[in-house]
């Protein structure tokens, strides 16, 4: 008794879970899960963070130069007054514009380079040079505060150095820059230093103020 003919022998394919429900859920997202290599964004953020160190750099050298030039900033001569031959030293530490400009220019050479040490780790680290809003607004108010204080110095030393270039008006007093040419001239340089080294940091605020506003 024969019950027909019968079947081929019935192949089946079974994907394996995972794939089905990866292939049903789409590609994968998440915080767990790397973005692209290479992806517009963060080139954007690695030229920044370049951008970041570079000025660094240049501020601490503008600072450290400034710095330098204002504490080697000394000299001798002799002035004609009424006659009279009188004896002139002049340093530095004899007016206290010149010293409160050689103590700011020292703090921000520090910060500047405590900032790019800290930028070229976490970039060779390949981590944000800036971690999270909390450091972003830290580091705003430094540089804000750094920049006011070195423009306040520059100011401060400008005014001491074109009193002794000019002299007072109305009174015996001349210009001492004439037989002091050399440290006037120092002084003069080590104040557009102060001055370039303030600028820079204007830029890093700016600069901040851009990475608050995407973060």
């Amino acid at each position: 008794m024969t019950n027909g003919p019968k079947n081929g022998p019935e192949v089946s394919i079974q994907l394996p879970e995972t794939k089905v429900a990866a292939a049903e859920s789409g590609p994968l997202s998440g915080p767990l899960v790397s973005q692209r290599p290479g992806s517009r964004r963060e080139v954007a953020y690695r030229k920044a963070d370049v951008m970041h160190g570079v000025i660094r750099l240049l501020c601490m050298l503008t600072s450290v130069t400034g710095l330098s030039l204002m504490a080697t900033s000394k000299q001798a001569s002799t002035i004609s007054l009424y006659g009279f031959t009188i004896p002139l030293y002049s340093k530095w530490s004899f007016s206290d514009s010149f010293e409160y400009l050689v103590g700011v220019s020292a703090a921000v050479a520090a910060h500047s380079l405590l900032q790019l040490l800290i930028n070229v780790s976490r970039t060779l680290r390949k981590s944000p040079v800036i971690p999270s809003r909390n450091h972003a607004w830290l580091i705003f108010a430094g540089d804000q505060i750094f920049a006011y204080a070195m423009m306040s110095a520059g100011s401060a030393a400008s005014g001491v150095t074109n009193l002794n270039r000019t002299g007072i008006r109305h009174s015996a007093l001349p210009n001492f820059c004439k037989p002091l040419h050399r440290f006037c001239d120092r002084v003069a340089v080590s104040i557009a230093f102060t001055f370039f080294s303030c600028f820079l940091l204007a830029i890093s605020v700016v600069l901040d103020v851009v990475w608050l506003s995407k973060y």
